[in-house]
């Protein structure tokens, strides 16, 4: 079962990082654009205190109309920027025009005992306010300026900040996506070539793992290609101690089959049908650990197309009395992910026993069937010979039957077939044919398309 490929998981990984990151950005920067904006209003309401109160101990005269600001403001009904001055019992002396309708508030911990004061409070007409509150004492009576501004207005710019915060913010993290994804991609690169030199090899296009890789996976590559090279010694020591193991025991065989051949008896009979069952069992599975090896080692592949039209050829000139022909094939060659003499025997013997079989008529056609482990090969034969009934295609299958059993002539029979298509994963099956006869189904693992294929002659 295949999981998401790392480049995918980089990707989201450092996607939902950068929306958090981006996110929290986004709130500390609308924080810090309010504690910025706070603090100037709060700086520009102590700067207005500071202007009443020099021009309140300037004139000595709370009622004076030289005690004024220039902020226009202060001039506007219900803009949340008011100034008063007052006593103790509250008793206004002084005010900005601003202030119509409403009570200025009263800050609960008043300036008289720290010389000043600050609150957040409502007017009347629902504006949030910043006030601001300092004592001037001019003997011998004490008063009290206010200033408030409109926090209102602050809360508005924060909030138009933090709408633009979150868009630029926002492109931002779109741009960070598309250069993770751009990222992600660029460090798989080597994994990608890596994984296609690898294909290479099980396709039969190299013997070996190629090319230049990052430190981080040059050992990985260096390891597949040890793991070829043992794989070789291996099947080849394999090899080479089951041909001991056959030679040295093929001396001693015909030791017992001389020894009973020349006596008489019994005994004798039992030796020599023994050893003669002995030494056929040695020649088997010397054959069949032959064909494995054979087929263990990655890195060979065939074209099936040029192969079964040599061998509709060559059987056409051995049975000159049968008509073998091949049905055009697509314009895309097929290729057959093995050795290409191991594909020539078993096509070769399935060809042969059908031209034997028919009676004048056979037919090969090449497909590509895809199926739940991949596309595979499928080289159907069919003839218009006797054909074979279902009990008589499941016995012929058991191992030790012959397809030319009643036929004469030579090859290596279906039983090396079947060992061959076993070992290459694929699969034999006999059907009825359209033709009358007999359709031999056979199915092996396809390779890619080589760069130096051609059609075949």
């Amino acid at each position: 079962m295949r999981k998401a490929s790392i480049a995918a998981s980089l990707f989201w990984l450092s996607a939902g990082w950068f929306i958090l990151a981006l996110v929290a950005t986004g709130f500390l920067l609308t924080d810090l654009y309010s504690r910025a904006l706070d603090t100037s209003l709060s700086e520009t309401l102590d700067f207005h205190i500071e202007s009443l109160t020099g021009a309140l101990l300037e004139t000595g005269n709370p009622q004076s109309d030289t005690i004024a600001l220039t902020d226009t403001r202060f001039g506007r009904p219900r803009s949340g920027w008011y100034w008063v001055i007052r006593d103790a019992d509250g008793t206004l002396y002084n005010l900005s025009r601003s202030v119509v309708g409403i009570t200025m508030p009263e800050i609960a911990d008043p300036a008289s005992r720290t010389g000043r004061a600050t609150a957040i409070m409502n007017d009347a007409f629902g504006t949030q306010l910043r006030v601001v509150e300092r004592t001037v004492t001019i003997a011998p009576k004490t008063y009290e300026i206010i200033v408030t501004g409109n926090l209102n207005e602050i809360l508005e710019l924060v909030g138009d900040f933090r709408g633009q915060a979150f868009i630029v913010l926002g492109a931002v993290g779109v741009m960070l996506a598309i250069m993770s994804f751009i990222v992600a991609r660029f460090a798989m690169r080597p994994v990608d070539r890596l994984s296609a030199a690898i294909e290479s090899v099980r396709e039969g296009e190299s013997a070996a793992v190629t090319g230049t890789y990052p430190r981080e996976i040059a050992p990985l590559a260096e390891e597949i290609n040890e793991l070829l090279r043992s794989n070789v010694q291996i099947i080849e020591r394999a090899r080479n101690q089951v041909g001991n193991l056959a030679h040295g025991l093929k001396t001693p065989i015909a030791v017992l089959r001389n020894e009973a051949g020349a006596n008489k008896g019994a005994l004798a009979d039992v030796v020599l049908a023994e050893s003669d069952k002995m030494s056929a069992m040695v020649g088997i599975y010397l054959k069949r650990a032959r064909l494995a090896a054979r087929t263990s080692v990655v890195g060979k592949k065939a074209n099936a197309t040029a192969i079964m039209t040599r061998l509709t050829r060559v059987m056409g000139k051995i049975h000159p009395d049968v008509s073998v022909t091949m049905q055009p094939v697509d314009a895309a060659l097929l290729w057959f992910r093995g050795d290409e003499t191991d594909l020539e025997e078993i096509a070769g013997n399935l060809l042969d026993n059908a031209c034997k079989w028919s009676k004048g008529l056979v037919e090969v056609r090449l497909e590509a069937e895809r199926g739940e482990t991949g596309t595979m090969l499928l080289i159907r034969i069919d003839d218009n010979g006797p054909g074979l009934s279902e009990q008589d295609a499941l016995k012929v299958l058991r191992r030790g039957v012959r397809l030319d059993e009643k036929t004469p002539g030579s090859g290596l029979g279906l039983d090396i077939v079947k060992e061959l298509v076993d070992v290459y994963g694929g699969t034999l099956n006999l059907d009825r044919s359209t033709l009358g006869g007999l359709l031999v189904a056979l199915r092996l693992p396809t390779a890619r398309l080589g760069a130096t294929a051609r059609p075949p002659d």
